[in-house]
């Protein structure tokens, strides 16, 4: 078997689908390595360590994929990308295929095989292939990191000949994996958290990473897949009434509740924004698809009385070097999800919920409901 390495195009991607140890696991397995040119050069890995580890580099994206049974991305290829990518070639990469209708179309008209990453079913044996989570815990990390760079304080209380300072007052929404990572990281950096999150089975988490958690009796708010459900319109007002007065004297307020294929539900108001303190911050995670604070602006910083609302979109990209190393281990795990153990081929087996969960297009088709419903 043949896999192939891309480089990214997308503007601001800096990572790469495969680092040089996802080369020497795969190549013990006795599958051939193609990478791009350059095509970890960004994320911190220049093609002599590929090269180390036993990978060809090919001069373009033609090249590398020619021959390939499997082609792997960060990024959605574009509508121009496709037609390097032959008939039957299995093409995995995060795609948000409702958003991406034309790439969906062109991939379904050249008869590549699709798996998006991020459609990685939420099961037990799949949380090593789960592109979400990997890339969520980066993006928890490095909003701590831009929050405390926003709002010119320190975060832990320090007592100097000059007098005490004290600690940085913080509130955390929404407590899945980049909650937690953003619980864990002001934790290591000494601030005070509070934390909230519909779902009240998560508050032994939160509370085990030293935060107080923020109660609300809504019942169980948790769905099937592990995600928060949405709320009634009256829990939504206890809610809001709830988080009006909690952010009013936080100095870093850092939201990333979303709901899969949906807008992101507005948590922070225009007004709440004008009762906290000038000089405090807030950091949206949610940014990407709408914003859980009414004024954010997706890959923009807007000040608004004094506080600054930051909207970063795709942060895992911005710490390329360890959040292309987990998406590596993401991927590399579902390569050899489809490898058949007996000769080495490729083998979709539509039994695996890994593959069955996350194709989107197969033999000139869109398997996708969701995907397939929105192309009428």
């Amino acid at each position: 078997m043949k896999v192939a390495v891309l480089r990214e195009t997308t503007a601001n991607e800096s990572r790469v689908g495969l680092v040089p140890d996802g080369v020497k696991f795969l190549k013990k397995k006795e599958i051939e390595v193609v990478v791009e040119k350059d095509a970890g050069l960004t994320a911190g890995f220049p093609d002599a360590l590929y090269e180390e580890q036993g990978a060809s580099i090919a001069p373009d994206a033609a090249a590398a994929v020619a021959g390939a049974e499997i082609v792997l991305k960060v990024q959605p290829p574009t509508v121009d990308e496709v037609p390097t990518l032959a008939k039957g070639q299995v093409l995995m990469s995060s795609l948000q295929p409702t958003m991406n209708l034309d790439v969906v179309k062109a991939l379904r008209d050249a008869g590549v095989t699709t798996m998006a990453m991020e459609l990685m079913p939420r099961i037990t044996r799949a949380q090593s292939m789960d592109i979400l989570s990997s890339q969520a815990t980066v993006a928890g990390y490095k909003a701590v990191l831009l929050g405390a760079n926003a709002i010119g304080k320190f975060l832990p209380m320090l007592t100097t000949a000059a007098g005490t300072v004290r600690p940085a007052k913080t509130l955390t929404l929404g407590a899945g994996v980049a909650g937690l990572q953003v619980l864990a990281t002001f934790r290591r950096l000494g601030a005070v958290m509070e934390a909230f999150d519909v779902r009240p089975a998560v508050k032994e988490q939160c509370e085990s990473l030293g935060a107080k958690f923020l109660e609300l009796d809504v019942g169980d708010m948790e769905d099937e897949g592990g995600y928060a459900k949405e709320l009634s319109e009256d829990q939504h007002e206890r809610e809001m009434e709830m988080l009006a007065e909690a952010v009013k004297d936080k100095d870093i307020v850092i939201t990333t509740a979303q709901i899969p294929g949906r807008t992101a539900p507005i948590l922070i108001t225009k007004a709440m924004v004008e009762a906290m303190k000038p000089g405090s911050a807030i950091v949206d995670l949610a940014a990407e698809t709408g914003g859980n604070c009414e004024l954010t602006q997706a890959g923009e910083t807007v000040e608004h009385n004094g506080v600054k609302i930051l909207g970063p979109v795709n942060l895992a990209a911005t710490m390329p070097f360890h959040a292309s190393m987990m998406f590596s281990k993401n991927l590399v795990t579902f390569v050899m999800e489809m490898v058949n153990k007996e000769d080495g081929s490729l083998n979709l087996d539509w039994e695996n919920e890994t593959i069955s969960g996350t194709c989107v297009t197969f033999n000139n088709e869109v398997r996708h409901g969701p995907t397939k419903e929105a192309l009428g």
